[in-house]
């Protein structure tokens, strides 16, 4: 009778297993994140950050089916997580519209100052939009939503839609503008507090006054 053959383990695939049981999804995503912060998402390859996680390449498809699928998931975090900073100053109601129309125009700022990181990423995502059309609709939503709640909160001061739809928008282009001046790597002393101010006071204050 011939022996039946005994297999050896496949000493690589328990190498890999081992290796993806000890990462999550969120670290492959967090280091493509700091890779897109660093050099935009040109810097998101498979290999790059198998090194800077110090593990086998094989282990990255236990987790993403390729590397669309990542940029995929990179792109949905962010715009999960936009969407439920926006939904939270939405419900935020301190009884004052003034005040709350302010709190939206600071929570923007503290976002902006306290992660430098964010900044740049969307400022990626922005140029990647233009060849990337998913990365162009989520940017379409997180803009429109955006803007919905800027708008939502003029239009408590305002009366008037129209109106409160054109300061929506402006203030968007404003703060917008304000994070590509913020995402430069060097920067004078106090701008943000300088481009805050500039914001608060010519489209919160200066148009409460006109009403």
């Amino acid at each position: 009778m011939t022996e039946m053959a005994i297999q050896k383990p496949n000493t690589r695939t328990k190498k890999v297993a081992s290796e993806a049981s000890r990462l999550t999804r969120d670290d492959w995503l967090d280091e493509a994140f700091r890779a897109v912060v660093a050099g935009g998402f040109d810097q998101v390859k498979v290999l790059s950050l198998a090194e800077k996680l110090k593990v086998t390449r094989g282990s990255f498809y236990w987790h993403f089916t390729d590397h669309a699928d990542l940029i995929g998931c990179l792109l949905m975090r962010w715009k999960l997580a936009q969407l439920a900073l926006d939904a939270q100053l939405q419900s935020h109601q301190s009884g004052d519209p003034i005040q709350d129309l302010e709190d939206v125009v600071d929570a923007a700022f503290t976002q902006a100052g306290s992660n430098l990181e964010n900044l740049r990423f969307e400022q990626a995502m922005r140029e990647l939009s233009h060849q990337n059309s998913e990365a162009a609709q989520i940017l379409v939503e997180v803009d429109t939503e955006r803007m919905a709640l800027f708008q939502a909160k003029f239009v408590k001061i305002v009366q008037d839609p129209q109106k409160a739809r054109d300061l929506a928008a402006l203030l968007y282009l404003a703060i917008v503008g304000s994070y590509q001046a913020l995402s430069r790597p060097v920067n004078p002393p106090q701008i943000r507090q300088y481009l805050q101010g500039l914001i608060s006071h010519y489209l919160v204050t200066k148009v409460v006054s006109s009403f």
